[in-house]
């Protein structure tokens, strides 16, 4: 594919970074996130109040739209204030074997042998 008589190749094509971490999102990302929500619910609670006066002739409609506006202010905080989980990740540690104070084998010199080098008997 050739853009303005140069070739585009295969990363050209593809501006979007690509993402090779599990990395968390920014604590601004996040809690910008958490502030839609909370805007979103908290918006739905003037709707369901408006709704509820217009089918006020309707009562068992009017009181469901107010049952569902009384709880919506509470939910709302408890999920804009949540924050998700952190990872539960499982990380390599370097386990090092506790060094034993003997190892291997030892030379055992016993006191009844004869010494080396001292003849093959007594004199």
């Amino acid at each position: 594919m050739e853009r303005g008589g140069e070739a585009v190749n295969e990363h050209d094509r593809h501006a979007a970074p690509v993402l090779i971490t599990e990395a968390a999102p920014s604590y601004e990302d996040e809690q910008a996130a958490r502030r839609r929500k909370y805007i979103l619910m908290m918006g739905m609670r003037f709707p369901c109040l408006v709704l509820a006066g217009v089918f006020h002739q309707i009562w068992w409609l009017a009181l469901a739209l107010l049952v569902l506006s009384i709880p919506l202010p509470w939910v709302a905080v408890l999920i804009a204030n949540d924050r998700p989980p952190r990872k539960s990740e499982s990380v390599s540690r370097y386990r090092r074997r506790a060094p034993s104070l003997e190892d291997g084998q030892h030379r055992v010199i016993d006191s009844s042998d004869p010494e080396p080098g001292s003849g093959s008997g007594r004199n």
